[in-house]
């Protein structure tokens, strides 16, 4: 790395967990390292499903107050991940969690898939130009599995972010995830589902272009994950999580990443490698 300020990085997540579960590896190692850490949150997560029977009532369809518990969650998350510097777009509760394709929450006056896309945008400019990050991650064309939040987030960084040196696309490696699916199907106890064959997303490896090694950091991010307890169930040792599904996904010791925007030099192990 040979930028001489401390290197700045905003990441753009559609709900609260997103942060821990794509890239809660990468956020305690640039936090680590000194870097400037900028998280923008687009929802608070009001249509998530919800794992603790005893948490059951705050659901949407009931008393409708997972969005604040869930803020809590994201800020304990935070504090793991040594993030001093939390954002929601719009301001807290602007923009409600839209729900998966079809389901009755698309239409919520609030939806984040529902709102003006120029607005978003300029939501999200006007940090993008107050932070002045070098490097902005958010999610692919694709959304990382089809959410229409995480599709929408990408949508707007992608016309947000002009200014920025490069934009990066969270991933999860296929070939990694063989592997850690592999090794969690010898585990005689495991206490959740293994996914079936491309039952969870990934991308193939070519198109990869840059590899954190995350393995120093797997604490912090596990301790992210549990602060996410109403989202993300986690294996006592560690090894795997699962989301309300029950589907075991397990705990990579790297985050991978697909260049979208800016030059590829210098980094295929460091989002600002490269960068003066």
């Amino acid at each position: 790395m040979t930028l001489t300020a401390p290197p700045r990085l905003l990441l753009v997540h559609a709900h609260p967990d997103d942060e821990s579960l794509w890239t809660g590896g990468t956020i305690a190692h640039y936090a680590a390292i000194g870097a400037h850490v900028t998280v923008v949150t687009c929802t608070l997560g009001e249509e998530g499903e919800i794992i603790p029977p005893a948490l059951g009532a705050l659901a949407a369809g009931q008393a409708d107050q997972l969005g604040g518990y869930r803020v809590a969650e994201l800020r304990s998350a935070c504090a793991a991940l040594g993030v001093t510097d939390h954002r929601f777009l719009g301001g807290i509760g602007r923009w409600r969690d839209s729900g998966m394709v079809g389901v009755e929450a698309n239409s919520h006056p609030r939806a984040f898939v529902r709102g003006s896309l120029d607005e978003q945008t300029g939501q999200l400019a006007s940090i993008i130009s107050s932070v002045k990050p070098q490097v902005v991650v958010t999610y692919d064309a694709f959304g990382g599995y089809g959410h229409p939040d995480h599709i929408r987030a990408h949508e707007i960084t992608t016309a947000a972010a002009g200014s920025v040196d490069r934009v990066f696309h969270a991933v999860t490696s296929r070939s990694a995830l063989a592997e850690g699916v592999e090794g969690l199907a010898g585990l005689a106890d495991l206490p959740f589902r293994l996914p079936e064959p491309d039952e969870l997303p990934a991308v193939d490896d070519a198109l990869i272009t840059t590899t954190i090694d995350i393995s120093e950091h797997l604490v912090a991010k596990l301790r992210a994950l549990r602060a996410h307890s109403t989202q993300v169930s986690v294996w006592q040792d560690g090894a795997a999580y699962a989301l309300s599904n029950g589907v075991a996904q397990p705990v990579l010791r790297a985050e991978h990443y697909v260049l979208a925007r800016g030059s590829a030099q210098g980094c295929a192990t460091d989002l600002f490698g490269g960068l003066d």
